[in-house]
């Protein structure tokens, strides 16, 4: 079992940075690959971006290549999602995962294990 708890969103202009943490508690960290994702009101949950067990490989939607880097400290049992030149379209509930066994196909149906998420807006 792995407990995910995501901290650092809030309400920000546009063009400005956020940088999300996700600190993990239970089974060893650096044994999951991590991911994180989005839910805007009315909409499905999407993926944003993941990262493999040793953070040696980064993954990313379309929509925030470039802008937005995901990272991890496994010393730290945390991952981290640096928010650049955000938008208003990024406004959105923000959601760690970890996955045992990635899927790499489909990131979000690979997850075992979330977050309750935290809330991003961003302002125009």
């Amino acid at each position: 079992q792995v407990q995910l708890v995501e901290s650092g969103g809030g309400l920000v202009q546009a063009g400005d940075s956020l940088r999300l943490s996700c600190a993990a508690s239970g089974r060893t960290f650096s044994s999951y690959a991590m991911g994180w994702f989005r839910q805007a009101p009315g909409k499905e949950r999407e993926f944003v971006a993941a990262i493999s067990r040793s953070g040696g490989s980064a993954y990313y939607a379309n929509s925030v290549k470039g802008r937005f880097t995901i990272s991890r400290d496994n010393a730290k049992n945390t991952g981290y999602l640096q928010m650049n030149s955000l938008k208003p379209e990024d406004t959105a509930v923000y959601y760690c995962a970890a996955a045992e066994t990635p899927n790499y196909r489909n990131w979000i149906y690979g997850m075992d294990y979330w977050g309750k998420g935290t809330l991003v807006t961003v302002s125009s």
